[in-house]
């Protein structure tokens, strides 16, 4: 009895070591299906928010430029985009010049993993454009460019870069997520960044976020 014990107490010091010697990027990650929901409280927030944002239609598209929200901006040697890469990537290695060059993302809209950072795109949750038509296009210089490198709200976002291609500058209403399991948490980011900034949705697009919330 004591030597099976012992026998096992070798084989699980014998498992640990092999994993604890693995590199981070070897780990494998859990199945996308595997993936939390938001929490019930989360979604309820997400829709007492929802109901106090106001509703209106959206405002013209006239002046728009991404330049006047100065994305990916740089702040001391790294960009925006190179935050974003280095937080929401698993095994990121990055160069004096803090470019990753090596790491894995994964896509939560549709599901995909990716090797190279030169098939990720960091997208904006709630796109610049349609930011301005929800509001944006009244703001301020810097109010516009501290929505669009705000590390802290969930704007921003590492996935594919078809996914961000099929996205464009669309509202809930005209586009979701591929994966169905990520509608919930999409919609509570729209919200939390829209309530944050006091952006106003229109009434399809708070139909749509609804909808959404009951995947939660």
């Amino acid at each position: 009895m004591q030597h099976g014990l012992t026998f096992l107490k070798r084989a699980a010091y014998t498992v640990a070591a092999t994993l604890a010697s693995l590199p981070a990027a070897a780990v494998i990650a859990p199945p996308a299906s595997a993936e939390p929901r938001a929490p019930a409280k989360a979604a309820a927030l997400a829709r007492a928010r929802l109901a106090k944002l106001k509703v209106a239609r959206p405002l013209s598209i006239r002046g728009y430029s991404r330049k006047k929200f100065q994305p990916m901006y740089h702040k001391g040697a790294c960009s925006t985009r190179e935050r974003v890469l280095a937080r929401d990537g698993r095994g990121v290695r990055r160069n004096a010049s803090c470019h990753p060059v090596k790491g894995r993302w994964y896509s939560p809209y549709d599901g995909k993993w990716l090797n190279s950072e030169k098939y990720v795109d960091v997208d904006h949750v709630v796109p610049l454009a349609y930011a301005w038509r929800s509001g944006a296009k009244r703001w301020s210089q810097a109010k516009r460019r501290a929505f669009a490198n705000d590390l802290v709200r969930p704007e921003l976002l590492t996935v594919s870069h078809s996914a961000n291609i099929a996205k464009g500058a669309k509202g809930p209403q005209s586009w979701r997520p591929r994966r169905r399991a990520y509608w919930c948490r999409y919609a509570v980011s729209w919200i939390a960044v829209k309530h944050h900034y006091r952006l106003f949705v229109t009434r399809r697009e708070k139909v749509a976020l609804l909808n959404m919330l009951r995947r939660c």
